[in-house]
């Protein structure tokens, strides 16, 4: 089992950047695949990004594609998701998940509490 906390969110302006950070604990984060998910009021839980194990491999959903970068460093128990040039429509609740699956699912094993992300225009 894994637990995670999610911190770095806030409130940035349009063209803005902003950088997340998830730290798990215990001793299994590298064995698994990670994942970045956001849900909007009222609108489904997103996929945004995931990474492999031993992050050689990305995926990004479309809409963030040039702006975001995932990276995780398995020897402090963190990922991390790089935000750049902020839209409006990026406001969301931010969620770092563990799994085993690798894919564009936003479906996961665990997940953290999450972090308001806020994009004013």
């Amino acid at each position: 089992q894994v637990q995670l906390v999610e911190s770095g969110g806030g409130l940035v302006q349009a063209g803005g950047s902003l950088r997340l950070s998830c730290t798990a604990s215990g001793r299994t984060f590298s064995s698994y695949v990670m994942v970045w998910l956001r849900q909007a009021p009222g609108k489904e839980r997103e996929f945004v990004a995931t990474i492999t194990r031993s992050g050689g491999s990305t995926l990004y959903t479309e809409s963030v594609k040039g702006r975001f970068t995932i990276s995780r460093d398995n020897a402090r128990n963190t990922v991390y998701l790089q935000m750049d040039s902020l839209k409006p429509e990026d406001t969301a609740v931010y969620f770092c998940a563990a799994r085993s699956g690798w894919g564009y699912s936003a479906n996961y094993d665990y997940r953290g509490p999450g972090t308001q992300v806020t994009v004013s225009s």
